[in-house]
């Protein structure tokens, strides 16, 4: 297996064309989108779109055991606190925003890209990989497909967009994700719009052969979605699905977060003993969490019910580098990946001890309009 950080591949068509495939390509850290991995990706889309032969992309990761288990946080870690070689970085060090910048650009690439991207979501998608996978054109699960945004577990928040994709889930279910990073199979991911199809994981290699051997016609954007269509469907398999996680709690759910403060919502899953293994694990995940990130989550979602996705991501832009600076993350990472003690010494004690000036400082703007680094995002662009 060659050491490269994205493997691309261009396969050809039964009619002359091409389809684009990448493969991130670091399976010991899961497929963790490091910030080389979001560059190549970028660059290579980019190419791929301009280029007339390329009539669809592949995006997939290696070693079978994940599609991404998220961002970098690592290097996130290392940037805020390493000295030595480091020296010059810190909490002001600018690697948290150069690497938020380019991840968000690449997954409003994959948003507004002109081709079908089809990304073949198989074992975890997480946090990170969740921001690849949402904006493709065609998203597919497997019986392995794990999916979850566990950013309170280590400080941070839903970014990527779920700022504006978690609020176009069935009322309250996005903010009961992102407060208690509950996992998914591949039946939630379809149910919530998460996903689109179900292919089983081995027909995995049959499935391309058939977008290999479709017949692209003139190329045109609807013929090409068209044609990846058609050879999906040839291939799902939904009635085979695993039960159901999030569905039959449905009602259950919406309740614990309805009509309440932030506060309010997250004693109220705490309290909740409904008898069931899922919900249990995910109060469990949610006490462990940091009571700060409890917030942003409530917060985020309110402020993006009704904004576009890139007002989204130029929000997160600067809350992601705000919460790199003042926030949890840095302890949150260090407990869980670094010491792996999974004893945080939160900022605050409980969701009550979180004031407004505590919030009020992490949303403080670090760019006007026109220096905000993704300023441009939506010009000329339509999110599908």
């Amino acid at each position: 297996m060659t050491d490269l950080a994205v493997i691309f591949d261009e396969r050809p068509t039964r009619d002359g064309g091409f389809i684009g495939i990448a493969t991130l390509n670091s399976p010991k850290s899961l497929n963790a989108l490091t910030l080389d991995m979001a560059r190549q990706l970028d660059a290579k889309l980019e190419a791929w779109a301009a280029d007339r032969s390329i009539v669809a992309v592949w995006l997939e990761g290696s070693g079978g055991k994940a599609f991404c288990a998220g961002g970098d946080v690592v290097a996130l870690y290392r940037s805020m606190t390493e000295e030595g070689d480091n020296r010059g970085y810190g909490r002001d060090s600018l690697f948290a925003e150069t690497y938020f910048t380019t991840e968000y650009r690449l997954d409003y690439r994959i948003h507004t890209y002109p081709k079908p991207i089809l990304v073949w979501g198989d074992g975890i998608v997480m946090g990170g990989g969740l921001g690849l996978m949402s904006g493709a054109s065609r998203r597919v699960v497997t019986e392995t497909s794990r999916i979850a945004m566990p950013e309170i577990t280590i400080g941070l928040y839903p970014d990527i967009g779920a700022s504006w994709f978690l609020n176009r889930m069935p009322p309250g279910v996005g903010t009961y994700l992102g407060l208690t990073g509950a996992q998914l199979n591949a039946r939630d991911a379809l149910d919530l719009g998460m996903a689109d199809h179900f292919v089983p994981r081995e027909r995995r290699d049959a499935l391309l052969d058939a977008l290999a051997a479709a017949d692209y016609g003139a190329r045109s954007a609807q013929e090409l979605q068209a044609c990846m269509q058609r050879a999906i469907d040839e291939m799902e398999q939904r009635d085979q699905a695993p039960e159901p996680q999030v569905w039959p709690h449905l009602d259950h759910l919406q309740a614990l977060v309805a009509r309440v403060d932030a506060s309010t919502a997250v004693k109220r899953i705490l309290a909740d003993e409904h008898d069931d293994a899922w919900l249990a694990a995910n109060r469990a995940r949610l006490e462990a969490g940091s009571p700060l990130s409890a917030h942003l989550v409530w917060r985020m979602l309110e402020r993006h019910r009704h904004t576009s996705l890139a007002d989204a991501f130029r929000d997160e832009l600067n809350l992601s580098v705000q919460c790199c600076r003042r926030g949890d993350i840095a302890e949150g990472v260090r407990a869980l990946l670094i010491d792996k003690d999974k004893a945080p010494r939160w900022q605050h004690a409980d969701v009550d001890s979180v004031d407004e000036a505590d919030l009020q400082a992490l949303m403080t703007p670090l760019w006007n309009d026109e220096a905000h680094p993704l300023r441009d995002l939506g010009v000329g662009q339509r999110v599908r």
